[in-house]
């Protein structure tokens, strides 16, 4: 008696055959029935998998909430003001590098070094060594990656393991967390809580604070690493030199790692200073300081980012660098290699973009700090990055109802109906907070100020009719 796999093979070569010649099929099926080989059905429609196709530690990470919001703001013309990237071009410096990049030697069309393009690990050791006080070795100390993203994945597959603890500070970048997870770790979470309400005046994301009694008690014999973002995306707090000591401290003391996230690290504002927890003593063996050029020059598309730290730890990453991805595109490595070139030329000048770049950027977060209370938002305001956050507990008190799915957030909520009907996209805040602690914070929406000064006046003809129809 034929074997499954031996009919769906006849039935296989008989449809081929139908499609080819008729007097094949005759012959075929003749042969079929003397046989006593039954067609069957197509192969692909009888294969059926019992055992569970994904692998589980995909388990509760398929869900994202940009494709969803990104989707509605497309089908209804809104204004994008949630996604953190700028609307406007890089600059003509980078630019040009990239040109050159693409015309000139024609070797850069090829492979590069995998862990990095040579004159590229070789600048960004130059120039990060004197930030951290460091005296960086670029073959070992820099690893080349696609994107921040890229770097952070490599840092949770390559030192985390199953069952291992990592500390999330709240809110966090979305990442963290499956990335945790799809390593075999648990996440640990500790939220930066708000000051009191300020009447008549504007909160800053400065206010927002780590309980140092809170943040110790999360650390435990299984806790592997702790994740710090500062610049924070979505708060825009910047994380005081006392903060990362508590921090350090409490790394030093476990023996924990530290895995900083500071691709924001040169948009600050209001004379603020970016610190590296990395620079602090004692750091620099436990730390991976990730960093991103699509964030540094204005050109998210690019996706390179890099990462750098002791060898003892780089060499890991290197391991899943080299059976993943192995190499990212060398053009860009070699544009992002002349940018820095020029930045470290006038490091500090007011020529540089790295000086240029935030006054310009405060110059829109405060435009669009003043337009949002119009309508009764209240935002808080950054200290960094691109975004700010805004409070909508006026409108959660007003519109406790809104629509949506069973047990969905309420700024998720609001987000849906604002696109809606206003015309403008934000991202709700609860995305960036743990299951435990979204309803907490579920009154705060992000919105991206790093946008063309057009797009920012679409945003007021947005926020002038919505003033109207309150007013009505």
């Amino acid at each position: 008696m034929s074997s499954v796999w031996e009919k769906s093979v006849v039935s296989l070569v008989f449809e081929k055959a139908m499609l080819k010649s008729p007097s094949v099929l005759m012959v075929l099926s003749q042969l079929g029935r003397r046989s006593e080989v039954k067609l069957a059905r197509p192969l692909h429609q009888m294969v059926k998998m019992a055992k569970q196709v994904q692998a589980r530690r995909l388990e509760g990470t398929d869900k994202n909430p940009w494709v969803e919001f990104v989707k509605l703001a497309n089908e209804n013309e809104a204004v994008n003001l949630g996604q953190g990237f700028p609307d406007f071009a890089p600059p003509e410096f980078s630019r040009e590098a990239f040109r050159q990049a693409v015309s000139g030697d024609i070797m850069l069309n090829q492979y590069t070094r995998a862990f990095g393009h040579p004159p590229l690990v070789k600048i960004l050791a130059q120039f990060f060594g004197k930030l951290l006080e460091q005296e960086l070795d670029p073959l070992n100390n820099v690893l080349v990656t696609v994107g921040a993203y890229g770097a952070l994945f490599y840092a949770f597959q390559a030192l985390v393991d199953e069952g291992d603890e990592v500390i999330i500070i709240e809110p966090y970048f979305d990442c963290y967390e499956p990335m945790t997870k799809m390593a075999g770790g648990r996440p640990v979470f500790v939220a930066l809580q708000p000051p009191p309400a300020h009447d008549g005046q504007l909160m800053s994301s400065g206010d927002w604070k780590l309980d140092p009694a809170e943040l110790a008690s999360k650390f435990t014999p299984r806790t592997k690493a702790i994740v710090i973002n500062s610049p924070n995306n979505p708060l825009g707090k910047v994380f005081s030199r006392e903060e990362l000591e508590v921090i350090a401290n409490l790394c030093r003391k476990h023996d924990v790692l530290c895995f900083s996230d500071e691709v924001y690290q040169w948009l600050v504002y209001d004379e603020q200073k970016h610190i590296s927890i990395a620079s602090l003593p004692g750091m620099w063996e436990r730390t991976l300081t990730i960093g991103s050029a699509g964030k540094t020059f204005s050109a998210t598309g690019w996706k390179l980012g890099w990462v750098l730290g002791p060898d003892r730890l780089l060499k890991h990453l290197r391991t899943v660098h080299q059976n993943s991805l192995y190499h990212c595109p060398t053009q860009a490595q070699e544009a992002v290699f002349s940018s820095f070139e020029r930045e470290l030329r006038l490091f500090g000048q007011p020529d540089s973009y790295f000086v240029q770049l935030p006054k310009a950027l405060q110059k829109k977060r405060d435009h669009m700090l003043n337009s949002l209370q119009t309508i009764g938002l209240k935002p808080i305001v950054p200290q960094g990055t691109y975004f700010l956050i805004a409070d909508i507990s006026t409108f959660k008190k007003k519109m406790p109802h809104l629509p949506g799915s069973e047990g969905e957030a309420y700024d998720s909520r609001f987000v849906k109906w604002m696109i809606k009907n206003k015309g403008l996209v934000a991202i709700p805040v609860s995305a960036f907070y743990s299951s435990e602690q979204k309803k907490c914070f579920d009154h705060y929406i992000r919105f991206c100020f790093v946008k063309n000064d057009s797009t920012l006046d679409a945003m007021d003809d947005k926020l002038q009719q919505w003033k109207k129809d309150l007013e009505a």
